[in-house]
């Protein structure tokens, strides 16, 4: 695409259109600039034509089953309804023979990637979480283990007394093979002390994920936007993410989160509008020059937002997930899972070839 068919509606995007179209790196003040247009349609043909350079009109995705050992938790984010105190009502804590119990009833041979999050449950101890994953090694050997958080990461080494690398040497030794992307939420010190401030901090994350690359992990992040953050913040997080990237190059793929309003009664105003969910994955496509994915979770979003943004910059439509749980216990509208026909559809729908994946990007299968 030449930049003379792109119409643009916002002079201010003038610039930073040449830029892209010339491959040279966004700066934060383009960042802003973008986040502060509403020319949504140049933002996305901008982004799309990055994401046609790195992956043609191809769109991925994978079977997996979510997993939450627990929800117990000894921190209180403030966007959080998933969490629960030891003894309260709903809360739980899988034993493994719970564990087994609760994949064997949702596992079909498809499922190639186990995601576990969970809450930083304080009354069980690191051990607990080593034999979740061995557990499930033991259980579903060719089944890939993609576990845990930044944030958990850094909570297991406080409850042991292991270093970050110890920590994920010793859950690699048992079967661990990728790290989710949550935890991330924003990377700002200001965010993270109004929304979650007993988390891991904004170096702590980075560290984690660092850490991670150099053991040989590749790794997912996130970014859980549309509460207090500023836009400025927004971009100052995926250039925190960019410039670890530009060291380590361990990251697979950025996943733009539009946080849940906790309630599913929250009306319409609490929730994050369309045109933001769309502007913001198109400019993460663009402002990740350095990232050969940018997924779109229909969790959140819902699956028709994640349709058409397979034509703004997305490369990946995210799983099966078979029971997505957090998202839904905040709030979330959306279905909790898809079938491999409905994301083909989605994709095909979309003008797109639908690639089955293993966790890696490995091609399973074209649709």
């Amino acid at each position: 695409m030449a930049l003379e068919t792109i119409a643009i509606q916002d002079k201010s995007l003038a610039g930073i259109a040449e830029k892209v179209m010339h491959g040279e790196r966004l700066t934060l003040e383009d960042g802003v600039t973008l986040f502060n247009s509403n020319d949504l349609l140049t933002i996305g043909q901008l982004a799309n034509v990055v994401n046609y350079r790195k992956n043609q009109d191809k769109v991925y995705f994978l079977q997996n089953l979510y997993i939450n050992p627990t929800n117990v938790c000894e921190a209180h984010c403030r966007f959080c309804g998933f969490r629960r105190d030891e003894g309260d009502e709903g809360a739980y804590t899988m034993s493994m023979e719970e564990l087994l119990h609760y994949v064997e009833t949702r596992f079909h041979p498809g499922i190639r990637e186990f995601h576990i999050v969970g809450g930083h449950n304080q009354h069980k101890p690191f051990e607990y979480y080593l034999d979740t994953i061995r557990t499930l090694r033991k259980a579903y050997p060719d089944v890939t283990i993609k576990s845990y958080t930044g944030a958990e990461i850094e909570f297991f080494s406080r409850i042991s007394g292991l270093s970050i690398r110890e920590v994920l040497q010793e859950l690699m030794k048992a079967g661990l093979q990728s790290l989710t992307g949550g935890g991330a939420e924003i990377l700002t010190e200001r965010y993270r002390m109004k929304m979650s401030p007993e988390k891991a901090s904004t170096d702590m994350y980075l560290q984690v994920h660092r850490t991670a690359h150099e053991l040989g992990l590749k790794t997912h992040t996130t970014m859980l936007y549309g509460s207090i953050e500023t836009l400025e913040e927004r971009v100052i997080h995926m250039l925190r993410l960019r410039e670890l990237q530009d060291d380590t190059n361990g990251f697979m793929v950025f996943i733009p989160l539009a946080v849940q309003p906790i309630k599913a009664t929250a009306g319409i105003k609490r929730r994050n509008s369309a045109i933001d969910d769309l502007k913001t994955m198109a400019i993460s496509r663009l402002m990740l020059d350095n990232f050969q994915h940018v997924k779109a979770y229909f969790i959140n979003i819902g699956t028709q937002l994640t349709q058409l943004s397979l034509q703004m910059g997305i490369s990946d439509a995210h799983g099966t997930l078979i029971e997505e749980r957090i998202s839904h216990s905040a709030g979330a509208l959306t279905q909790q899972a898809l079938t491999v026909d409905e994301l083909v559809w989605l994709i095909k729908g979309a003008g797109k070839r639908a690639l089955e994946r293993d966790t890696f990007y490995n091609v399973i299968k074209e649709h």
